[in-house]
């Protein structure tokens, strides 16, 4: 296997505008992430992933771009943004930056132009398309509730957008606006910039015919995805991007694959290095129906777990590089949606475990913000709490529709919304957790009095320092970045167990993923093996033993 330096790094994704507000907006922004380096240092991660910071209206919190070479007002300027690469530098961090290029603003000015006539040279820089019988060119539903297609009065054609109404869908048929596309990337990269994760770049492929897609029950609209998602032509897109700006410079690069395969992500993440370096899968994060029909209570059954995500250690072995993660700005808290965040012990044990068990795997692991601290979901009471565009727009289509009913879909919202990432970081325990001495742009979860950086910072038993242990481990540790995997215990509904091997060595990981103690019959080979990492003091493996609730450990045994 190729030894790259993406392969060893630990990355750690600021959504900056919950991660530090430098001058009393309420809005976090690049010199409050500047001011926080020595934070991200102080945990050990290699990289830096910033969530969008281009100018935007912000109507989907800056991934409805405007410009794509201009910072928003509200998160500094470009001065401010080299000051953070400098900085980051400096200390021994890459930083790698959103590329969002399914779709724009419909203020950016190509669409501006694209919309003023049929002749317009920018025109097929984004998709449009005739009605049908008086109506949207097919019963293709958006993302963000109704229909995909929005009619524009000036031309009298239709116009593409999988997300917002305010995103009208790039055409990347269009071999003009691809070259306008490489031309921005290069400027970042020579900039300095050290790599990109792509906002769904499995999507910017469409089949030409667009046909109706089927609906699935609960759903008013028929799906996309069988049409867009991993399109005909993504992969020769990605190989000419690839050639034309990604082989030139030293790069991570992660796609965002809705709807990814292990046989897919093999391509866009192949060993021979022609696309992308890895992709994120989110296969995992649709065991509860968080990716399908995500607005549900149901929580994620263990054993279907492991046999989702041993799928992917084992296909991509040798093949291609797994992304590991639980949490981004997209998902719910993994503590409140898989671990126990009833009692501040449940909360810490079970925040650790998580973390063992998906750090130990093969593939990069990415940390986002909070993550390392163990915050949970936030305090939403009323509909008005919410920001998202997303939740918001589901609950008035599925409680307009009575699909939903108002009390229920509210409960839905509080548990699996991505609003739910998105409340600020919690440094310490004064007014709004430090993130601002302004009015914060979302409510600060009430919890950062117990739960912050500040006082975790001090207790060396805290959540931060076991994630601070766990990177250290893994740059310290080759059989962790690079060993082969293979899953123990397969059936046990309580334990994930699995070994990783690396020429004479072996690592076992242990983690009981549940509030209930369990049994394990530990192999004899580890008897004496060396404790690596436990979230109890006291562990003690020996070849029967009897797990405490939400204990996890990892051994390395050496012939």
């Amino acid at each position: 296997m190729k030894k790259t330096w993406w392969k060893e790094a630990v990355v750690y994704q600021v959504y900056p505008r919950s991660f530090q507000d430098s001058n009393g907006d309420g809005i976090g922004d690049l010199p409050g992430v500047t001011a926080r380096l020595d934070y991200l240092h102080t945990l050990g991660v290699d990289v830096i992933w910033l969530s969008p910071f281009y100018q935007s209206p912000g109507l989907d919190m800056g991934y409805d771009i405007s410009d794509y070479q201009a910072i928003d007002p509200k998160f500094g300027t470009l001065a401010d943004f080299d000051a953070l690469l400098a900085k980051a530098h400096a200390l021994g961090m890459r930083v790698v930056i959103d590329l969002v290029v399914n779709h724009t603003s419909d203020q950016h000015r190509w669409f501006q132009e694209s919309r003023k006539s049929r002749s317009n040279p920018y025109r097929d820089y984004y998709i449009w398309r005739d009605g049908v019988n008086g109506g949207p060119p097919n019963n293709w539903g958006s993302n963000f509730s109704g229909s995909a297609w929005k009619y524009d009065e000036t031309t009298g054609q239709y116009y593409l957008h999988t997300f917002g109404d305010f995103q009208p869908d790039l055409n990347w048929e269009n071999p003009a606006l691809r070259q306008q596309i490489y031309q921005m990337m290069r400027w970042w990269c020579d900039r300095g910039v050290d790599g990109f994760r792509m906002d769904v770049i499995s999507m910017i492929s469409k089949t030409p015919q667009m046909p109706d897609g089927e609906r699935k029950p609960g759903s008013i609209y028929g799906s996309f995805a069988p049409f867009v998602v991993n399109g005909p032509r993504v992969h020769e897109y990605l190989q000419e991007m690839n050639r034309e700006v990604l082989s030139c410079y030293d790069l991570l690069t992660v796609g965002e694959c809705a709807g990814l395969t292990t046989r897919q992500a093999c391509q866009y993440a192949n060993e021979n290095g022609t696309e992308l370096t890895m992709a994120f899968q989110f296969e995992h994060m649709d065991l509860d129906g968080g990716e399908s029909f995500k607005w549900n209570l149901r929580k994620i059954n263990i054993v279907e777990l492991k046999q989702l995500l041993s799928k992917w250690q084992y296909d991509l072995q040798d093949k291609a590089w797994n992304s590991l993660y639980w949490c981004n700005h997209d998902q719910p808290r993994i503590v409140s949606r898989m671990g126990d965040d009833r009692t501040p012990e449940a909360r810490e044990r079970s925040a650790k475990a998580l973390a063992l068990c998906i750090h130990m795997m093969q593939g990069t692991p990415y940390v986002y913000e909070g993550e390392e601290l163990g915050m949970t979901n936030g305090h939403f009471e009323t509909l008005e709490d919410f920001r998202d565009v997303e939740s918001i727009n589901a609950y008035r289509e599925l409680t307009g529709a009575g699909v939903i009913g108002p009390e229920v879909m509210m409960a839905f919202l509080r548990y699996k919304s991505r609003d739910n990432a998105r409340t600020p970081m919690q440094w310490d325990d004064s007014p709004n957790g430090g993130f601002t001495t302004g009015k914060p742009w979302i409510g600060v979860n009430p919890n950062h009095r117990q739960i912050n950086a500040a006082e975790q910072l001090a207790r060396p038993d805290s959540v931060f320092h076991f994630y601070q242990k766990l990177i250290a481990l893994r740059h310290a540790t080759p059989v962790i970045v690079y060993g082969r995997y293979d899953l123990l215990l397969p059936e046990d509904p309580q334990l994930y167990v699995y070994t990783r091997t690396l020429d004479d060595q072996e690592l076992l990981v242990v983690c009981n993923l549940t509030g209930s103690s369990a049994a394990l019959a530990l192999p004899q080979t580890f008897a004496a093996g060396t404790l690596l990492i436990s979230n109890y003091e006291d562990t003690t493996p020996c070849p029967a033993m009897q797990l405490r609730p939400w204990e996890a450990f990892a051994m390395l045994q050496e012939d």
